[in-house]
């Protein structure tokens, strides 16, 4: 992974259901070794574009490539070369962080001395050393979305999906997981995250700003203060925008 490269490419990207468009010809271009934010109100076409991307929903229109991989041609690719991360947390409560890390290796194929080298990389990742023997179910909402990650990063994806990962968890809880982030990006891993967090938008190297399935401004944090003294006060004020041209 180089960064620089380009990971995830959309052009003119449309999802239409029936009449109603869900998503309406959008633009990406995100390198490896970034992260981008994508916001937006709920039902403005945030997680139809990401299953469009994840190869889990087939385009209506348009065009768009994930690690090189094109989402209508070659979907199951795509799928082996991302990682997802939901704000649900997708764990077993009753095994312990290494049974979760072990068993979600094996649904990647990883077996024998690959998967327990990986699995003390990603405990070293994410800072789970310490709690390797306590379950699931006994961890905070901050450790649970750690291992939710680690489970995400064990098969070494290129690019790697976070919807609303910080969702629900403390603001000390955040700042470790955007810590952990960071440092994914620092190794070349594209981040596609969504979140309503201001602040934690302003730490991506580029957000878009999504309404009723249009990208209505992408750009830097700077870009967008630039129209307002703050990226929630830009957001108002593109909604406003998009609602006049609608």
């Amino acid at each position: 992974m180089v960064a620089g490269r380009i990971a995830i490419k959309a052009e003119q990207l449309s999802r239409r259901f029936g009449k109603f468009t869900a998503v309406d010809q959008i633009f990406l271009e995100i390198p490896y070794g970034s992260i981008f934010g994508f916001l937006g109100a709920n039902g403005a076409g945030k997680s139809t574009t990401i299953r469009m991307l994840c190869g889990i929903l087939a385009a209506s229109s348009g065009s768009a490539t994930v690690a090189g991989f094109d989402i209508n041609q070659e979907p199951e690719k795509i799928k082996e070369a991302i990682g997802y991360v939901s704000q649900k947390f997708s764990l077993y409560g009753d095994l312990n962080v290494l049974e979760n890390l072990s068993f979600y290796g094996q649904i990647y194929g990883l077996t024998g001395k690959a998967l327990r080298e990986r699995i003390e990389e990603v405990l070293h990742i994410t800072g789970l050393d310490d709690y390797r023997k306590r379950l699931a179910e006994h961890l905070s909402g901050g450790l649970k979305q750690k291992l939710a990650i680690a489970n995400g990063i064990l098969h070494k994806p290129r690019v790697l999906f976070l919807d609303e990962p910080t969702a629900g968890i403390d603001p000390l809880s955040r700042r470790m997981i955007w810590d952990l982030l960071l440092k994914l990006s620092s190794q070349g891993v594209a981040l596609f995250v969504t979140t309503h967090y201001m602040e934690e938008a302003e730490r991506c190297h580029t957000i878009a700003f999504i309404s009723h399935g249009r990208i209505l401004k992408q750009g830097t944090p700077g870009e967008f203060k630039a129209i307002a003294p703050s990226l929630e006060e830009a957001f108002v004020v593109l909604e406003g925008q998009g609602a006049s041209h609608a």
